[in-house]
């Protein structure tokens, strides 16, 4: 059965899981993003231009993304796969906490944006080749099976959860909720070793 193959694999893999999970959990779609900088910027720039440069923000936030995937296999290369990816777990964290703490200007969500792109550029690169650290040839299916499967889960739920507490509470319970499980994640991924 699947339950009886997964104990089959390494128990890094599985703590690598479980802090994927945690990461995934909170990791927002960043379409909104785009909702939160119209929102913020609206009063002050109305409602056309809000939305014009909170897509330009976007297109930012994807080039710093496409950069940072070079950047992330770079450092890869050269440092400990798990702490590169908990820098990356780390990196959106303080973009969450920005959210919630800063006040919403022009500047700030650029920064914000900026932190978005270079995050997933290094949480898509690293996650990937850390699992295959994990595991042996052998095992690589199932590995990389199942951790697109938690990925799957995590976006739906994330997205779900932080967009229920954005419409409920408002956008600090949701992104708090987000750092929370960022740092979470990043704690338990800076903690795993590969097998020797």
């Amino acid at each position: 059965t699947f339950g009886e193959r997964l104990r089959m694999l390494p128990s890094s893999f599985r703590r690598f899981l479980v802090a994927v999970g945690l990461f995934g959990a909170g990791d927002f779609a960043h379409t909104l993003l785009i909702l939160l900088a119209t929102q913020e910027l609206k009063p002050a720039l109305g409602p056309a231009k809000a939305a014009s440069v909170a897509v330009g923000l976007y297109v930012l936030h994807n080039v710093f993304y496409a950069g940072f995937a070079y950047v992330a296999g770079w450092l890869a290369d050269r440092f400990c796969k798990n702490v590169v990816l908990a820098v990356g777990y780390g990196l959106a964290a303080v973009m969450a906490l920005g959210i919630v703490l800063m006040p919403m200007t022009v500047w700030s969500l650029g920064a914000i944006f900026i932190l978005g792109g270079i995050y997933v550029g290094i949480e898509e690169t690293l996650e990937d080749s850390f699992c295959a650290e994990l595991v042996t040839e052998e095992h690589h299916g199932m590995a990389f099976g199942t951790l697109a499967t938690v990925n799957g889960v995590g976006d739906f739920l994330s997205s779900v959860v932080v967009g229920a507490l954005w419409s409920a509470v408002g956008t600090q319970a949701a992104f708090t909720y987000s750092a929370v499980l960022f740092l979470a994640g990043a704690l338990l991924v800076a903690r795993l070793r590969t097998p020797q």
